[in-house]
């Protein structure tokens, strides 16, 4: 009876010791991006401890292995060992299945093993990293975390990649970063189980990779005056005989150790050598590679259009080529090669002897049919070196050989039309696979390209969307792109990256019927918190409150309504000075103001404000709703409506958002009529200065008052010189003066005229405040 009674005890205490402690889990703690393809859960868990083993009888299942291993070590302050043959219990072992696809995986995990099934390498590589994200995100964390489970659910996973080309470019050009920052990236996508790395290597500004048979392309090509202080597209033409100092290049030895660091990730690193175009970088290396021998300076900034491009008639530019892509073809082992072939302006072409001689000899119609003979040319001979051509769009106008594969950037429209002329397509149109664009608003967000591409935006990209199945057979995958011309440091770039490339990363690899917007944005949560740990810059953009405002004048009010990225947001407010921490009430629908007022607004979460808070004060003033004659004309371009200047609403640095009026080259004149002799001592105008966009503030402001309309007295003035500045930015220009009674109030505002580089001025302005 004692016996029985022990043994009773002993089974009681395993069952309190396992099973009952153990946590539950469901299909939604199941947080992996991204999502399988097929997940059932089981009762039980898998605990990693320090008896666990690791399995590996590969090289490469070694160094797998190893990173997982190094993490243990780091937050659980424990080193699971690496063996090559089978414990009895607490293991993690690959099984090879020759029945699998390529990249696909099955992960079967239960209270005493874990198998991961796979055909190869890749397959391995992605069950581990889906263990890793079953694991607490603290297994991130660079120091012990004592408080955390090293457990993950019994689960099996089967799961393989709707695509198979899974990529990113980085444009390394416009702005270099260097080996660290791309070895970084490469852990990064590996983690977000994408596949591709394009390396956009050569551009106008700056030329990123060592050959040796032409050392000028890194001694002269990789460096540029410094300009970095003045706005990218403001920038002036340099002389050639000044010599760059911003710059950088990877030496070919660098790009071997990334190429080889790549394929431990099972990511193929593609190479971009541009050409005919975007190759300033070129020429001012070695001026005889275009039409004229023209001396030029590597750019500093934008370049538009693009004039100085290879000379297609000479042979010696053929022969340049040649060499430098038989070098670049013993870095890069892929089976690509990008060439780029996009924005080339023909003019020196139509004028260039040797190009007429060429159209001439190779019986070609025009400079259109040049490019194609250029790129075809090229194309046969990569072929001849075992490998193929990728394009941007471009490459098909005057015609491509099918053979050649397509990066459709300019919509899906053509890459439907590659697709259905027979070419492997590769999808990314800049909305929403531009990664340079806004993620957020305007004047929330870092400088970016000027358009939009929010996290949402991202998330319903589709590669074969709109294709017959003949069409999409062609659709390898798709990729986004991070162009570099704002971006200057590793740490903005990681802001553009992250977390959109978890959005485009399930886009492409899990099948469409699994993908959902709210499920994503619940598993999102838990990425982050890996990013906070792997401390990645990433954008919290999504989290972000928006506002829009309509002015109703007749009654002289604003309504405001509030807007999250997320479903069914969970928006509070405060109005004046309340804390929003504990006075936030519940936005259910717009906001009425009929005085100034100031709002501040958060997402909130568990009851508690998340991300940044937005905040704006609706400024009710004494010009609001009052008629305004305009003596001299706004652009037709940039018109707003018949109120932008008294409404209250004020326009963002997006210039694009309908509350802004233009002037270009012209002054601003105009009279505001109060309707009535009002006290006034204070006179506001609100201006955009982008000066990229050839936009910059007024150079003097000036404000006159009269109570006839006819007799006006000057009561203040601003005088301002232009200066550079390289970012966008908002400035009300306010005008004190003695208060005085005045009916009209005339503000005239002095335009540039022309920029530094000689284009025409604008001006931009959204309100007029009186007060």
């Amino acid at each position: 009876m004692r016996v029985l009674k022990s043994f009773l005890v002993v089974i009681l205490l395993t069952v309190l010791s396992s099973g009952y402690s153990q946590k539950i889990y469901k299909e939604n703690d199941i947080q992996i991006i991204p999502k399988p393809n097929q997940l059932l859960i089981r009762s039980g868990i898998f605990e990693f401890t320090k008896d666990t083993k690791f399995v590996a009888n590969s090289d490469f299942q070694k160094e797998a292995v190893m990173t997982l291993a190094n993490k243990f070590e780091l937050a659980a302050a424990f080193r699971p060992e690496i063996v090559t043959k089978n414990p009895t219990t607490n293991f993690i072992q690959f099984k090879t299945d020759p029945n699998l696809k390529n990249e696909a995986y099955i992960l079967d995990v239960n209270p005493n093993s874990i198998i991961i099934s796979a055909k190869g390498n890749a397959g391995f590589l992605y069950g581990l990293e889906s263990i890793r994200q079953l694991l607490p995100d603290a297994i991130e964390s660079k120091y012990p975390v004592t408080s955390a489970k090293w457990e993950i659910p019994s689960v099996t996973i089967t799961d393989e990649p709707r695509f198979k080309w899974r990529g990113l470019m980085l444009d390394v050009s416009r702005h270099f970063f260097d080996k660290n920052y791309i070895l970084a990236t490469i852990d990064r996508l590996a983690m977000h189980k994408m596949n591709v790395l394009h390396l956009h290597l050569v551009d106008d500004q700056g030329w990123r990779i060592e050959i040796k048979k032409y050392p000028k392309l890194t001694e002269v090509g990789a460096w540029r005056v410094d300009q970095e202080n003045t706005s990218w597209n403001a920038r002036l033409t340099n002389n050639p005989d000044e010599k760059g100092t911003y710059g950088g290049f990877f030496t070919q030895e660098e790009l071997k150790e990334i190429v080889k660091y790549a394929a431990t990730k099972n990511i193929e690193v593609i190479p971009e050598i541009e050409m005919p175009a975007h190759v300033s970088s070129a020429i001012a290396s070695y001026p005889e590679l275009a039409c004229f021998d023209q001396r030029i300076g590597v750019p500093s900034g934008g370049v538009w259009p693009i004039t100085d491009i290879y000379c297609a008639g000479k042979e010696s530019t053929f022969e340049f080529l040649q060499n430098v892509l038989n070098e670049v073809m013993t870095i890069f082992p892929s089976k690509y090669i990008h060439i780029g072939g996009d924005e080339a302006t023909k003019t020196n072409w139509a004028k260039c002897p040797h190009c007429q001689k060429r159209i001439k000899d190779e019986n070609l119609k025009n400079v259109g049919e040049l490019q194609s003979y250029f790129i075809k040319r090229i194309e046969k001979y990569v072929n001849s070196k075992g490998k193929k051509i990728i394009g941007w769009d471009e490459i098909l106008e005057g015609g491509a050989n099918a053979s050649a594969t397509i990066m459709s950037w300019r919509g899906e429209k053509i890459g439907i039309e590659a697709a259905e002329k027979g070419h492997d397509v590769i999808m990314t149109p800049e909305t929403p696979c531009y990664l340079n664009f806004y993620q957020g608003p305007q004047n929330e967000e870092p400088l970016a390209f000027d358009a939009y591409n929010p996290l949402n935006k991202v998330y319903e990209f589709d590669a074969a969307s709109g294709m017959t199945p003949t069409q999409a057979a062609h659709v390898l995958g798709g990729q986004g792109n991070l162009w570099a011309e704002y971006i200057t440091e590793p740490k903005d770039s990681e802001y553009m990256l992250f977390p959109r490339l978890a959005a485009l990363s399930e886009t492409l690899w899990s099948p469409n019927e699994l993908r959902n917007w709210n499920d994503f944005t619940v598993r999102l949560t838990s990425l982050l918190g890996r990013y906070d740990y792997l401390g990645i810059n990433y954008a919290k953009s999504a989290y972000l409150v928006t506002a829009s405002s309509t002015a109703d004048l007749g009654n002289k009010q604003v309504k405001v309504e509030l807007k999250n990225e997320f479903p069914n947001p969970d928006i509070r407010y405060v109005l004046g000075d309340k804390d929003l921490n504990h006075h936030a009430v519940k936005y259910v629908s717009p906001i009425t103001f009929k005085e100034t007022t100031i709002l501040k607004a958060s997402l909130f979460q568990n009851d508690k404000p998340i991300g940044k808070t937005f905040t704006d004060t609706i400024i009710f003033h004494k010009a609001v709703a009052h008629k305004v004659k305009y003596l001299t004309p706004y652009n037709q371009s940039y018109k707003g409506d018949a109120n932008t200047m008294v409404n209250t609403i004020r326009g963002s640095k997006n210039f694009h958002d309908g509350q802004w009026q233009a002037w270009l080259v012209n002054d601003m004149e105009l009279v505001i009529d109060l309707e009535k002799e009002e006290s006034i001592e204070q006179v506001s105008l609100g201006a955009l200065e982008s000066q990229g966009a050839g936009v910059n503030f007024p150079i003097e402001v000036k404000v006159l008052v009269s109570n006839d309309g006819f007799k006006y007295v000057q009561v203040g003035k601003i005088i301002r010189p232009y200066a550079v500045n390289p970012i966008p930015e908002l400035k009300d220009f306010k005008i004190n003066f003695q208060k005085q009674n005045a009916r009209y109030v005339k503000v005239i505002a002095s335009n540039l005229k022309k920029t530094p580089k000689g284009e025409s001025s604008f001006m931009f302005f959204d309100e007029i405040l009186i007060n």
